[in-house]
């Protein structure tokens, strides 16, 4: 660092005195520095040429002026003294305002942010701003010498004469404080903002300088001056530290408290100094009345090694830049750095009282670190400092003086002249090389182990820089004069010389590549071609590849040159191997592709190779390495490597021309091939079979390229059909196919049928049916009606071809079809047909299973019907395992129960869930009673005893059944009512306890047996005395007039068949049951039942002839008598049978249900029904009373009341339960 004196003026002697400059001040542009000394306020100007002259002299005060300071925005200036006045004034030296204190003033502060003034003396401070009227002042309890305020103008720090330092707010409240030994003369805050925190720096008269947070937390220790601050303020935005006071001098200081140099000495006390905003200028006034402004010059201290560079920063630190990757490491040294040499992994900085030696070193992330080696605790003066391995070389004027790492001397040499540069050029350890350069033009090389220096050359003018190629074979040289020479060391011969040379530096990595700097433009010179020039700031310092490391001012910068122009001047020569060095310096890809191509067009394969491996340019690097198996294996042709390359190169023409000379067609069809030349290709083809080859290769490429149609084309005029039809096939081109099917010979099955397949696949029935017929494949055809459903046409091909193909592949698709077309008696048939009885089983038990699930209760009783009549013709067929036949008759009765109860089940259901039922209340009544008669204990599945209940109580009370209403509404009790019909079932409950105990009489049941009258709800669905099964219409429910009999011990089904169909029996006259006669005058009227005899004719004219037997024989049960509650059905002979009318007689028969009506003359199949149980075979009823005519449905064996199966009839179409249509 250098000081410079920039202006200075000194106060005039008045009356034998001195006048001390108390304070001096900035204006904020700089343009203006205000002195407060004597009673005046000294106005200078501060800039341009004018710096230093005087502009006014204020006159305000009448005593002397401590004190000014200039605000943040410069609109104003204050002025304080002895007079205890503080004097407002402007730039223009007028003044506009004044306030008084009790006491002089000691000290002014701006605050940077709101322009308010602080003022502050012995015994109070005062804070005023321009939006004030008067002063605000506050109290203090010792004599306050300076003040400060912070950056954010949020807070004021006072220093007291009694050590006190107090922080303030901005409205003057103290905030905390801080206790020093001895009076604070000066403070002032860091003014960065880069700062995470407020730092004030304190100067007490104990001689010692401090740091506190605004916190109050001190940092660090007291650092001792060794005289009185006087003044300190910070320099180049916080980064140092100016300081003066009782030692007369001006010293520069680190911001951590570190001294650096000495600015000035001068002859009295300093008692301000102040930097010039925002520039290297200094100004400072001394007790002796001198006012100086001084400019500080900072030089460059710094060191370079190939690419690393290291340079001093903030005067105390080392940076070492990595000038190739910008990876930078700092080294703290905590002390003014004076010198710094770098060599290798060493670096040597020269501190004031020692050297330190560091060991540089990269960790696995290639971070630069750095670790202490040695320390020279010596004062070493030196104007060069060098560093080697093992030792430091220190170069004063002449002299070299070298020490090793222990500070221990080694040798020295005297030198013929003063040495103007120095430089460590390589070497062993602790036997490098020195080139020095001398004021008197000599250059001489040193090595460290010797005594002798070697004199290389000599110039006429000093020496101005030099450096040693990579080699050390050639070494340049710049002089004083600006020239820049370079010789040959072995021979001393000048190879080279230009003017206008500054610096100059050889690439580190290439021999014949130098270049020097000057008059603002750099030079490169590449072996013995002109020079290259480009325009440059500064001055070279070293070259390492593409890159020049160049200073500009205190900047070191890297500089990417490109190497293209040297490169395409030893291509133009055909020097491919200097070419290729060029080239590894740093060129752009183009220009290592040029490299590239033009070696392999020179067949220069090494090169080549080198070249696009460095651009990655795989294709060619795979086509070299096949070239060089090749010359290895067969030794090759040239002529067809060069044929390669032009193709490779994009020369097609010529490559194929080249090809066809030297007899190789092949590799031309083949290149034109891989290029999609097709066209140029064929042309070259020599014979048809080379040319289907090319049209097979040309159809996959366009399959790959999605020209599909071309492709299908293409596999035609090869002969490849089957691909041909696969293309058109899958791409749906149908109307293109069928001509193509149309066209191939009969010969062709396997084309054909695929042709066929496609159709099928794209469901275009005529077409495919087309392509079976011509090959004659019926089997084929047959899958295709099926697939198409074309039933019609698959049943004809089946009936037409018998043998041909499987029933089941036909039926088994058709019944799916029909399953899914909702048509699910004719798909129950038609698995039939397929032999699949299981799956239409399976079938019908989903699709009643489904009905049930879903509330459709007359859906679920008829699949259950569909269920149990497909087990009982599994059973009546036979040919089953005796095991599964008593499973199948068990499910029969399983499955013939449960459509029962879901028939009857569905009208209660809806009579529940729908506002409106069409169903009579009676028929409903009856079906109620079944159900609970019928149901057991354990109810199917969707089936609810609470509905069937709570239908049975509403009926009951709606027909005056009252006992059986409240027999219900009782059973209701043991169930979990809904919460919606829990109040209205309680009202109802109460209101029929209101009704007499007791049902109609109408409603209660009579059995035609023993006429004896049962109770409407009883345990079992038969007459509670004879026990004899109720036969009910399955249309109302309502008890049938029927009584079942048995054929007497040795007569037949068949006989007894024949004697009813022989039966011509007429009946008595009916006669009438009253009679009529006069006596006495009186007429009297007795009808016949009064006596038993007339009793008996009473019931025969109801109907029941007593000559009949089998009516006597029904006469004549006693039951009472009878202890065995089991049931005997009535057993009728051959001689009763004759008395019996044939259309009174019902008969029965399992074995011929579930089909439409047979004649009840038919004879049974004996076989078939001995395979039914015993409750099974057949049954005989007989109607006892005509006058009811009875209807019995052939299919599902159900009975019914005639007109009631008339009427259902018409509406369903069929039996109101299996829904078949019968005569």
């Amino acid at each position: 660092m250098k000081t410079v004196t920039s202006w200075q003026d000194r106060i005039p002697e008045h009356n034998g005195g001195k006048f001390a400059v108390h304070d001096i001040a900035f204006r904020p542009d700089g343009t203006q520095l205000i002195a407060a000394v004597g009673v005046r306020v000294l106005v200078y100007a501060a800039a341009d040429s004018s710096a230093g002259d005087p502009i006014h002299s204020l006159k305000g005060h009448k005593d002397t002026v401590y004190c000014v300071a200039y605000s943040k925005d410069g609109k104003r200036f204050a002025s304080g003294g002895a007079d205890k006045m503080v004097i407002i004034w402007t730039p223009k030296a007028e003044g506009i305002l004044k306030y008084q204190h009790s006491d002089s003033i000691q000290a002014l502060a701006y605050n940077p942010v709101t322009q308010q003034l602080a003022s502050v003396t012995a015994s109070d401070f005062g804070l005023w701003s321009p939006e004030q009227k008067s002063v605000s002042k506050h109290k203090v309890t010792s004599k306050v010498l300076t003040c400060a305020w912070t950056n954010d103008g949020q807070h004021l720090a006072l220093g007291h004469f009694s050590g006190t330092i107090s922080i303030r707010t901005k409205n003057g409240d103290e905030k905390l404080s801080m206790k020093r030994n001895a009076p604070v003369w000066t403070l002032t805050w860091n003014p960065s903002r880069e700062e995470a925190f407020d730092i004030l720096a304190v100067g007490c008269w104990d001689q010692t300088l401090s740091f506190y947070h605004l916190s109050s937390k001190q940092i660090g220790r007291d650092r001792h001056l060794g005289f009185d601050p006087c003044c300190v303020s910070y320099f180049s935005n916080g980064e140092y530290l100016l300081m003066g006071g009782s030692d007369k001098k001006i010293s520069l200081w680190t911001k951590e408290g570190v001294r650096l140099s000495t600015i000035a000495e001068v002859d009295d006390w300093v008692w301000s100094v102040k930097q010039r905003p925002k520039l290297n200028f200094i100004a400072m006034g001394t007790n002796d009345g001198l006012i100086a402004m001084y400019q500080l010059v900072f030089s460059t201290v710094h060191g370079l090694y190939q690419d690393q560079y290291a340079y001093r920063d903030y005067m105390t630190d080392v940076v070492i830049q990595q000038l190739v990757t910008d990876k930078r490491l700092k080294i703290r040294c905590k002390d003014y750095v004076k010198k710094i040499a770098i060599y290798r992994d060493r670096l040597a900085v020269q501190l004031p009282d020692k050297v330190m030696v560091y060991e540089l070193c990269y960790d696995d992330a290639y971070e630069m670190k750095h670790k202490l080696k040695e320390r020279i605790s010596r004062k070493l003066d030196c104007n060069l400092l060098v560093v080697t391995s093992m030792h430091i070389v220190l170069c004063l004027d002449r002299k070299l003086i070298l020490y090793n790492f222990a500070g221990v001397w080694q040798r020295e040499w005297i030198l013929e002249s003063g040495i103007r540069y120095i430089k460590v050029v390589g070497g062993p350890v602790e036997c490098e090389a020195l080139l020095v350069g001398l004021r008197n033009g000599t250059v001489a090389k040193i090595f460290i182990d010797n005594t002798f220096p070697i004199h290389l050359v000599k110039l006429e003018s000093p020496v101005r820089c030099l450096d040693l190629s990579a080699s050390r074979n050639k070494l340049a040289v710049v002089d004083e004069n600006q020239n820049c020479v370079v010789y040959r060391l072995d021979t001393k011969e000048q190879l080279f010389q230009e003017t206008n040379a500054n610096s100059i530096a050889w690439n580190s990595e290439y021999e014949d590549m130098l270049c020097f700097s000057g008059n603002s433009l750099l030079n490169i010179k590449t072996g013995n071609f002109p020079v290259h020039q480009q325009k440059l700031q500064g001055f070279v310092v070293g070259f390492k590849g593409s890159k020049i490391f160049c200073l500009h001012f205190v900047a070191m910068h890297t500089i990417d040159v490109p190497q293209s122009a040297s490169l395409y001047r030893y291509l133009e020569k055909k020097d491919f191997t200097n070419a290729y060095q060029i080239a590894c310096l740093g060129v752009t890809e183009n220009d290592w592709r040029m490299l590239a191509m033009q070696a392999l067009s020179d067949l220069n394969f090494v090169i080549a190779r080198k070249a696009f491996i460095r651009i990655r340019d795989v294709r060619y690097i795979e086509f070299l390495d096949q070239i060089a198996l090749d010359r290895k294996c067969t030794g090759g042709d040239d002529r067809v490597y060069l044929a390669e390359i032009l193709a490779y190169q994009g020369k097609y023409e010529e490559a194929a021309e080249l090809f066809v000379k030297i007899g190789h067609e092949k590799k031309a069809i083949e290149m034109y091939a891989d290029l999609k030349m097709w066209s140029k290709a064929k042309e070259i083809c020599p014979n048809d079979e080379n040319l289907k080859d090319l049209i097979r290769r040309q159809a996959r490429w366009a399959e790959e390229t999605g020209a599909q149609r071309d492709a299908a084309a293409l596999w035609l005029a090869a002969g490849d059909h089957i691909k041909a039809i696969t293309l058109m096939g899958d791409n749906g081109w149908l109307t293109r196919l069928i001509e193509v099917c149309r066209s191939l010979n009969k010969s062709e099955v396997a084309a054909i049928q695929l042709c066929g397949k496609y159709f099928r696949k794209h469901n275009v029935h005529a077409y495919g049916k087309e392509a079976y017929e011509k090959i004659g494949d019926m089997k084929s055809l047959m899958q295709l009606h099926v697939e198409m459903q074309k039933w019609d046409e698959a049943f004809r091909l089946l009936n037409s071809a018998e043998g041909l193909t499987n029933v089941a592949d036909v039926f088994l698709p058709y019944a799916e079809w029909l399953a899914l077309n909702d048509k699910f008696d004719e798909a129950q048939e038609a698995y039939k047909k397929a032999q699949r009885p299981k799956e239409a089983l399976r079938m019908v038990e989903q699709l009643a299973y489904n009905g049930v699930l879903e509330r459709r209760y007359d859906s679920a009783a008829y699949y259950f019907w569909k269920l149990a009549v497909e087990n009982l013709r599994l059973t009546v067929e036979g040919g089953l395992p005796q095991a599964e036949h008593a499973t199948r008759l068990a499910k029969f009765k399983e499955y013939r129960h449960k459509a029962e109860l879901y028939y009857a089940y569905n009208f209660v259901h809806k009579y529940n869930e729908v506002p409106f039922c069409s169903t009579d209340s009676l028929h409903l009544f009856h079906m109620t009673r079944w159900l609970l008669m019928e149901i057991g204990p354990l109810c199917p599945y969707g089936i609810s005893k609470l509905n069937i209940i709570l239908a049975l109580a509403k009926l009951a009370k709606e027909l005056d059944a009252y006992k059986l209403a409240r027999q219900a509404y009782e059973r209701l009790q043991k169930y979990v009512i809904p919460l919606h019909l829990i109040d209205q079932l309680d009202i109802a409950a109460v209101q029929i306890r209101s009704k007499p105990f007791t049902d109609k009489e109408e409603l209660l049941p009579m059995c035609y047996r023993c006429s004896f009258t049962n109770p409407l709800l009883g345990d079992k669905d038969c007459c509670t005395q004879c026990l004899h099964p109720f036969v009910r219409s399955y249309a109302s429910f309502n008890h049938l007039p029927l009584v079942h009999f048995v054929l007497a011990p040795g007569l037949g089904h068949d006989e007894a068949m024949a004697i009813l169909n022989s039966n011509t029996r007429v009946g008595r006259k009916k006669e009438a049951d009253w009679k009529e006669h006069q006596a006495d005058g009186v007429q009297t009227l007795t009808f016949t039942g009064d006596d038993p005899h007339d009793m008996m004719s009473g019931i025969e004219d109801a109907g029941m002839n007593l000559d009949d037997p089998f009516t006597r024989q029904l006469m004549s049960l006693d039951f009472h008598g009878s202890s065995d509650k089991q049931y005997h059905p009535v057993v009728v002979d051959a001689d009763t049978l004759r008395q019996m009318k044939r259309d009174e007689i019902f008969i029965v028969k399992w074995s011929k249900s579930g089909t439409a009506f047979t004649s009840p003359t038919s004879k049974i199949d004996h076989a078939k029904e001995s395979r039914l149980s015993p409750d099974l075979q057949v049954t005989y009823y007989r109607n006892v009373v005509p006058d009811l005519p009875v209807v019995l449905c052939s299919s599902c064996n159900h009975f019914f009341h005639e007109d009631d199966f008339e009427y259902e009839y018409l509406k369903a179409g069929g039996c109101p339960f299996c829904g078949v249509k019968t005569s």
